[in-house]
């Protein structure tokens, strides 16, 4: 199958031949007929498949071909979870439709509002945002959803972990009933389907990865190492080629500070990215990440989501992640469009409980790997007695949504960026949440 046969406008086609695609990905194979026909659709598809471009090329093919009376309104919504998640969005949209008079916005927090409300009066026909913010333009009138033809909600299943489902709720009850609405999500779990049946209208399903799969391009390995060593491993794995770059995950944004001022205190090219770094740190780190001026990107869970690099050959877990699933949305990020990738992981004894569970979430069995010099003084447990971190007590899910760990919605944001509306979460007395 060719991007021709799908029947997508010439001037998409010569966007994409410009940046060398020529086949859809499954996910857009099986997307874009089904959006190019108007119905709503809700798919599953983990980052790294393609899935932007899914909704992105049948959204830009029928705005460039029909005509519409909202005047200075936008014509499509697109919702994402976080602002490096938007911004990503909309600098796809921009680049295939590179040769379409089709204009798009992109409103999240952490920047002024001036720009985004000026941009608005200019009228767009594409707005991508973040829930919170978009709340707030709703609030002082400075956005008009009543045109909106088109709603997306990328990543939703995000979006319910990160308590938006009642900002998502206040935001489509102001959108024109009649209207196509395209979810995307990485798992049809049962609050997905609950949000599917509120907001749709008999959508067709299409789903090219099953729940919690990660692409079989991507090895996985364990180094096992005491606590108090692996930042000196970690240096010693980075040492090995100082050029490549690689993307580390952490568990608290205290934690992705430390370690880059210890990796820079060595010589690394090194940055932080996580949700006390203002919008513009943020997004110059991961600037400078793609262009190759800083080799090491440190991140946190949530302020990783949207990260979109081509061939990152490797990613490495400085922390194993509080909760499995997060374990698949990490390494996603390598071994992308069939090229091989590796996920290390640095495992100490008291994750032994947390590596447990992620070898039964992907039901397959983890290279584990002592690096001589490293050596643990206790060994790792992987039975049911299995020991984990104090902030990393597995947390029960309740009501249909995934909770997650204390500190995920409570991401230090002023601008409105995260959980609108979110619920109060009581933890047990004297455990502090854990930073993000």
């Amino acid at each position: 199958m060719s991007f021709e046969s799908l029947g997508l406008a010439p001037a998409l086609l010569r966007a994409l031949a410009e940046q060398g695609y020529a086949e859809p990905t499954p996910i857009q194979a099986g997307a874009i007929p089904v959006v190019l026909e108007g119905g709503d659709l809700l798919a599953a598809a983990q980052t790294g498949t393609g899935k932007t471009a899914a909704f992105s090329l049948p959204l830009l093919h029928r705005l460039s071909t029909t005509t519409s009376t909202a005047r200075a309104r936008p014509r499509a919504l697109v919702l994402t979870p976080t602002r490096e998640l938007a911004a990503q969005v909309h600098e796809n949209i921009r680049t295939y439709g590179k040769h379409l008079r089709v204009s798009s916005a992109v409103i999240f927090g952490g920047v002024g509002m001036g720009p985004q409300v000026q941009a608005l009066r200019r009228g767009v026909d594409i707005v991508i945002a973040t829930p919170g913010r978009l709340i707030d333009h709703m609030q002082q009138r400075t956005v008009d959803l009543s045109g909106v033809e088109v709603l997306v909600l990328d990543e939703a299943d995000r979006m319910l972990d990160m308590g938006f489902l009642p900002a998502l709720k206040r935001i489509i009850g102001v959108l024109p009933r009649q209207r196509q609405t395209l979810l995307f999500s990485a798992t049809f779990a049962p609050e997905i389907k609950a949000l599917a049946i509120q907001f749709m209208h008999a959508p067709s399903e299409v789903s090219v990865t099953p729940p919690n799969s990660v692409a079989t391009t991507v090895s996985h390995e364990v180094h096992p190492v005491d606590n108090a060593r692996k930042r000196d491993l970690l240096l010693h794995v980075l040492s090995k080629d100082s050029r490549r770059q690689t993307l580390v995950f952490t568990r608290t944004k205290h934690g992705a500070d430390k370690l880059v001022r210890h990796l820079e205190q060595s010589g690394l090219r090194a940055a932080a990215i996580h949700g006390n770094k203002s919008q513009n740190a943020r997004t110059r780190a991961l600037g400078d990440f793609k262009s190759g001026r800083i080799t090491v990107l440190v991140a946190t869970d949530i302020a990783a989501r949207g990260i979109d690099i081509d061939q990152l050959p490797i990613v490495i877990n400085f922390d194993l992640p509080m909760v499995a699933e997060d374990y698949v949305h990490r390494i996603g990020r390598t071994g992308r469009a069939g090229a091989s990738g590796l996920a290390l992981s640095l495992v100490s004894h008291e994750e032994s409980g947390l590596l447990r569970d992620i070898r039964r979430l992907l039901k397959q069995d983890i290279a584990i790997n002592e690096v001589p010099g490293f050596e643990l003084s206790e060994p790792l447990r992987l039975d049911a007695h299995a020991p984990r971190p104090k902030q990393a007590q597995r947390q029960p899910r309740q009501g249909g949504n995934a909770r997650r760990p204390h500190g995920h919605a409570q991401q230090n944001n002023s601008s409105g960026d995260h959980a609108m509306g979110n619920r109060k979460r009581r933890r047990p007395h004297g455990r502090k949440p854990a930073a993000i």
